[in-house]
């Protein structure tokens, strides 16, 4: 590791990597689910200890087609963050601090394609920085409360964010655009489920605090329903 944050990296790492969490609380009920955590015995979920990290990429997502925020993340990272230290200098960035977000001028967030509603959320959280990050030592459930107290962030970004961050087995997203069809569609044949159906689905891993993890596993089964809609439509304001 190299660079000023190389033993807090060196020390974390093993939580990164999924040490801290214990997939045999994972108990499936569907031969889906069996089938799939049979075949991919070393699945852990992550937890990063960086909320911000997190928060930014789930914010840049909203709305918006996965390639777009991708697009985003990249441009302004690269633009605003620096060189990450080490062998990978020029192929590399280390992600901008708080202070430098909050200085990213209203023309750059356009060129890089956020509009004003997503980048006006992505500045009340920075200018936030510290208290944010201090969820990261509150269970899930009360880190998401905190993080919903900011205009912009609600309960699809909230769940993304914990996700990772605190690698939140339990913490399902719920609002996305695709998430309840596919877990409808290979849990119960049903690729018109809502959010209430997908709960309902996953109700038997809560006693567990295991839905999260049970609608990764579907997501992996690589069980989804055939597409009769075209795809969303990607924008680019960046043009305009």
């Amino acid at each position: 590791a190299w660079g000023p944050g190389a033993l807090w990296l060196l020390e974390k790492l093993p939580e990164m990597l999924g040490a801290l969490d214990d997939p045999e609380a994972f108990a499936p009920r569907h031969r889906l689910l069996a089938t799939v955590r049979h075949r991919r015995p070393g699945l852990r979920l992550t937890r990063t200890g960086l909320v911000l990290e997190s928060l930014i990429p789930s914010v840049l997502e909203q709305k918006v087609t996965t390639d777009e925020a991708y697009r985003a993340w990249r441009l302004l990272v690269r633009k605003f963050g620096d060189e990450a230290p080490g062998p990978a200098a020029g192929r590399m960035w280390v992600v901008p601090e708080p202070r430098t977000w909050a200085l990213i001028p209203s023309w750059e967030w356009h060129r890089a394609g956020v509009d004003d509603k997503r980048a006006s959320t992505i500045l009340r959280a920075v200018r936030l920085a510290a208290r944010l990050e201090q969820t990261v030592g509150l269970p899930p459930a009360q880190a998401r409360a905190r993080l919903e107290v900011v205009p912009g962030i609600g309960p699809w970004t909230s769940a993304e964010t914990v996700q990772r961050s605190h690698g939140a087995a339990d913490e399902v997203t719920v609002g996305d655009l695709h998430l309840p069809g596919i877990v409808g569609f290979a849990l119960a044949g049903d690729r018109h489920a809502d959010d209430a159906v997908m709960l309902s689905l996953l109700e038997p891993y809560a006693e567990q605090g295991q839905r999260h993890r049970a609608a990764r596993l579907v997501l992996l089964s690589g069980r989804v329903p055939p597409r009769r809609a075209p795809r969303m439509r990607r924008g680019d304001i960046g043009r305009l």
